[in-house]
């Protein structure tokens, strides 16, 4: 079996998430990673907050507090919510530690080395009223290639292209929206011209990825330009450079430090394993495969400017270079799965535009479970999605309640009632085999599907095999056979065993709900684990993240043949109907209208 990085977008740590962040980089990436493990891959799934940049510094001032207390309090609120809404990860730490620091010190100085760093100057944009550099995305204006005029300080959303604050028509801060003033001033580039004919050399080789990403990041390589990866700043990872680490306003930019977050993450969780070097079978072994899970809007870091750090880390652009020991050769992306927006009313769900859903606020009343559901079923896998309340509340009802959670209860009430545990089956029918036979096939249907990142179509099978479930059990009528105990007997067995082969397809969409079943299908232990909230140091810093020993569950991608006399109890209902008029109002804390 494979090794596998499944390498999830750093959530900003300036407040708490919504039901949008967590439609990109949470539920996608935590399908694929709880499914590689069931198929017996080995998995490393890392990421963290990302705690540098002025944006920090404006929410910390807004709050009456330092940028550390604001990364504390954010880090620590987005560690409870992505714990509550089961997101499998072997470490979830925070880009403000020492270890952090170090990697990322570790490759600026691979590239300054390698030559793919240059230092210039350039104008940078400053709050009149502050005297604060302004961090790009917080400066908007109009582009200047396709007039959008929404575009940001370092890219326009609507074209792709890469962008500096200056270039826009008529900027603006979106901290107060006064227009900045630019200075001129000193900093380190990116020199990405020199590994562009190698970043389209492997962009051209990547034939299977999502057909959006891949058109998106051809065309950002046509207009590719020198980025700066420093910023006049007190908050961030210093220079490691004579004349420049102790400089006061002088750190690495935020964009840049926090991709190589899932290095640095690495590395931590290879010391936490008590094996330092175990995070190169991850990253230096070329058979080993790595998958980047994020929205839309942050293609161009991980499909463009990511493999560039690394081909220049590595040495292998037009300029060549030697490979840092400490690094070794560091392999590129082989996927980078990017998926579409949330959209909310046909706007961008986001806290910055005034329309969010919590995910804090949402599992306290519904759950995870069903966000978990709506996300991979409804969500914006290729396309932008809208939400709404309405259809929230339909699937959830119709088909998490009345498909899924009546099929788990019926067919375990009835067994209790008749037999007091799982029945065993007499001779099998057509139409008993027919079942068996589509429950056991789902297996490579919707393993195929999820391993290529098709986790739609993944659950949309899996729901399929619980409809001809629920279809076999009205047409069987096992009520009506008081008479024939025996085929009776053997529609239950065979209804539980369906259940069971659907409560193994499941545990990577809904793994809170397919422990319930497991357990009130007589089964014992841990079926699909969790994670769990562990309190570490590094150096003089304390934080919280999340941690997991997966490998413990049961839960393997196969058919498991349920025993007949292993005792059930009365069930419990598995998911709660919701009231149809939330999808009119929806709750107090988002209302509709």
């Amino acid at each position: 079996m494979s090794r596998v990085l499944a390498a999830v977008a750093w959530p900003y740590a300036n407040g708490p998430r919504h039901i949008g962040h967590v439609s990109g980089f949470g539920v996608p990436s935590d399908v694929f990673s709880r499914y590689m493990r069931m198929a017996g891959h080995d998995v490393l799934m890392v990421s963290g907050s990302d705690e540098h940049g002025t944006a920090i510094q404006v929410k910390a001032d807004a709050e009456g507090l330092t940028a550390r207390e604001t990364a504390d309090k954010y880090h620590a609120q987005i560690v409870a919510d992505l714990q509550g809404l089961g997101l499998s990860y072997d470490l979830y730490t925070r880009t403000t530690t020492p270890n952090h620091y170090a990697v990322v010190q570790e490759i600026f100085t691979a590239l300054y080395n390698n030559g793919y760093i240059v230092a210039k100057t350039q104008m940078g944009a400053i709050s009149p009223s502050t005297g604060r550099t302004l961090p790009d995305r917080f400066i908007e204006g109009t582009c200047p290639l396709c007039g959008y005029h929404n575009a940001r300080g370092d890219q326009c959303d609507n074209c792709g292209n890469q962008l500096d604050p200056a270039d826009l028509i008529d900027p603006k801060s979106k901290i107060n929206g006064e227009t900045p003033e630019f200075i001129e001033t000193e900093h380190f580039f990116l020199d990405l011209p020199k590994v562009a004919p190698q970043l389209t050399e492997w962009l051209g080789s990547r034939e299977d990825w999502r057909p959006n990403v891949l058109k998106f990041s051809h065309n950002l390589l046509k207009e590719i330009r020198e980025r700066a990866i420093t910023r006049d700043l007190d908050w961030g990872v210093p220079i490691p450079l004579d004349g420049w680490r102790d400089a006061p306003m002088k750190r690495i930019y935020v964009w840049f430090d926090a991709v190589i977050g899932y290095l640095s993450a690495s590395v931590e969780w290879a010391k936490r394993s008590g094996d330092p070097e175990a995070w190169r079978a991850f990253w230096n072994d070329a058979e080993a495969l790595s998958y980047y899970f994020m929205g839309k809007d942050n293609i161009v870091f991980h499909s463009v400017i990511w493999p560039g750090i690394l081909l220049g880390a590595n040495g292998q652009g037009e300029l060549g270079g030697e490979i840092r020991p400490a690094l070794g050769e560091l392999q590129l992306p082989t996927e980078v799965v990017s998926s579409e927006f949330m959209t909310m009313k046909g706007s961008k769900v986001s806290s910055s535009r005034g329309a969010s859903i919590f995910v804090g606020d949402f599992l306290a009343e519904f759950g995870p479970d069903a966000l978990r559901y709506y996300i991979a079923v409804a969500g914006p896998e290729n396309q932008d999605t809208d939400f709404t309340w309405d259809e929230f509340v339909r699937r959830t009802n119709f088909e998490l309640a009345n498909e899924w959670g009546n099929l788990v209860n019926r067919s375990i009430s009835m067994a209790h009632k008749n037999n007091g545990g799982i029945p065993a089956p007499a001779e099998l029918t057509d139409d008993d085999r027919a079942l068996l036979d589509a429950a056991v096939a789902a297996f490579d249907v919707v393993g195929e599907h999820i391993a290529a990142r098709r986790f739609k179509a993944g659950i949309t099978e899996a729901m399929r095999i619980v409809g001809l479930a629920n279809k076999y059990v009205s047409d069987m009528e096992p009520w009506k056979l008081k008479d024939d105990p025996r085929r009776r007997d053997t529609v239950l067995h065979v209804t539980l065993q369906v259940v069971s082969d659907c409560n193994t397809l499941l545990p990577p969409y809904l793994p809170h709900s397919a422990q319930k079943v497991f357990e009130a299908l007589g089964g014992e232990g841990l079926w699909a684990a969790q994670p769990r909230i562990v309190e570490v140091a590094d150096g003089e810093l304390t934080y919280p993240t999340l941690q997991g020993d997966y490998a413990a569950q049961q839960a393997t991608w196969a058919s498991r043949p349920v025993v007949p006399g292993t005792p059930l109890d009365k069930p419990s209902p598995l998911f709660a109907k919701l009231d149809e008029k939330l999808g009119e109002t929806g709750p107090a804390w988002a209302p509709v209208g």
